[in-house]
């Protein structure tokens, strides 16, 4: 089994290899090719992202093979109001997948979440995306208080950042 990636937190440096793993990620969405091409831009991270956003990425020695990017979620779209991180993009290289880079990558926002006294990470997951969501112990948000978004799930976490479900 191949060594589990290091995470640490992206630098400016490491944006053109975050954005090509992006637009690989988004040309092989279950998308007419025209929708892909016209939204790829607004999926693009830029070094205003990272003011903005707490992001990790995934390396394998020098490679950037994965990203993470969050910030604080809305207590009206998290279950009871609760307190939680939204993990606004998880992005794995094409080559990667399969060898725990996007596991490791949501573990480390896990971390963050409980680390800030958070109860949970939120996502608004891609239909392609929902199966790897609730292997790692995702539960689907039924009533979502703001938000009719279909795809809407929560990470519950317990006092060790744990998974709850």
């Amino acid at each position: 089994m191949p060594a589990v990636p290091t995470v640490r937190p992206a630098r400016e440096s490491d944006l053109e290899s975050i954005n090509a793993i992006i637009e690989s990620a988004v040309m092989g969405w279950s998308l007419p090719e025209r929708v892909k091409r016209l939204s790829l831009d607004s999926y693009r991270y830029t070094p205003e992202d990272l003011r903005h956003f707490a992001m990790c990425v995934a390396v394998e020695g020098e490679r950037v093979v994965g990203v993470a990017a969050f910030e604080q979620a809305r207590r009206r779209d998290t279950p009871g109001g609760a307190s939680g991180l939204m993990l606004h993009g998880l992005y794995v290289d094409a080559a990667a997948q399969g060898r725990g880079v996007g596991r490791a990558l949501v573990d480390s926002v896990a971390r963050a979440a409980r680390y800030a006294g958070h109860g949970g990470v939120l996502v608004k997951a891609s239909r392609d995306a929902v199966g790897f969501f609730r292997r790692r112990g995702f539960v689907r948000v039924s009533e979502p208080a703001a938000s009719d978004y279909p795809n809407l799930f929560w990470l519950p976490l317990d006092g060790d950042g744990a998974n709850r479900a």
